[in-house]
């Protein structure tokens, strides 16, 4: 098994002085008091059309846009942290010299992004997040086997991965961040056509099948119920929701078409012959359906 979620080591261990040198020079210094507590403002999630919202106070609006901030700027950091071990372990896994160069290549790639959110994220907020899509995303780089990863991590994951870093670029307000994640785009296109490539040259065992359908079933279950981190920031700040509240908030927050938007992209990077069957299975568990606001709360 490999461990995903390491920990830091400490501020003053040499280390840090010689990985600092090896990296690529950064602007600024992550102690910077400058640093904006948002990046994204209330529209990009959607908060203006919610009426719970539009009633609170001017702070705690800026406190739910605060830390839907948050939310979405630690996902991406641990999902580079993921990366890194990801790509580590598919050095070992390569069955070829070029495959081996390539893998290594992109290790370099995941450790520079890394670097670079840190910036944006204090080390000290950044530990053991219990995230369900991101424990999920740890359990399949620790346990599934090659052709496992390559579908669901780089088909599927890094497919979907390069539109949500084109909108975060595109949409944040903060110029520094955003050329951060146009800077990851090349990269990540790289990632997600070796993926490809590599996926269709290898012949899918009943086994794997079923694991992809499995692990893509829990994952495609995150997104039908919609933007819970938003739901989750409102909850933060205005304490206990009932569930008729989270309801009728979910319904504010489109959240059948935000969910669909997603499901659709992530259903058109399922392509070829060799997963037709992976698709019909989750579409007769109608894994690529979005669920109505009063299914989404538990």
């Amino acid at each position: 098994m490999l461990e995903i979620d390491l920990p830091h080591i400490n501020a003053d261990n040499r280390l840090r002085k010689v990985l600092a040198a090896a990296l690529p020079n950064q602007n600024g210094s992550k102690n910077s008091p400058n640093l904006p507590a948002t990046y994204w403002d209330a529209s990009f999630f959607n908060l203006p059309q919610v009426k719970i919202f539009q009633e609170a106070s001017t702070a705690e609006q800026l406190a739910m846009v605060e830390i839907a901030n948050r939310s979405l700027l630690e996902e991406a950091y641990f999902i580079e942290k993921a990366g890194v071990g990801y790509m580590a372990k598919m050095v070992l896994l390569a069955e070829t010299i070029e495959e081996r160069m390539l893998y290594g290549l992109f290790t370099a790639d995941e450790t520079i992004h890394l670097s670079h959110l840190s910036y944006f994220c204090p080390e000290s907020e950044l530990t053991n997040s219990q995230d369900p899509f991101l424990s999920l995303l740890a359990e399949v780089i620790e346990d599934a086997d090659k052709t496992v990863l390559l579908f669901v991590l780089q088909v599927v994951l890094e497919g979907w991965g390069l539109s949500h870093y084109r909108r975060l670029a595109k949409e944040c307000h903060h110029q520094p961040l955003a050329e951060v994640f146009r800077s990851f785009l090349q990269a990540e296109a790289r990632h997600h056509s070796t993926g490809n490539i590599l996926f269709h040259q290898i012949s899918l065992s009943p086994s794997s099948r079923g694991n992809i359908i499995d692990l893509l079933s829990r994952f495609l279950l995150m997104v039908q119920v919609g933007p819970q981190n938003v739901l989750g920031a409102i909850e933060q700040v205005k304490g206990h929701l009932s569930r008729k509240q989270k309801i009728q908030i979910l319904q504010e927050l489109d959240t059948e078409n935000h969910s669909r938007t997603r499901l659709d992209l992530l259903r058109s990077l399922m392509v070829g012959d060799s997963v037709q069957s992976i698709v019909e299975s989750l579409e007769n568990r109608g894994a690529f359906q979005p669920l109505p606001a009063h299914q989404c709360v538990f």
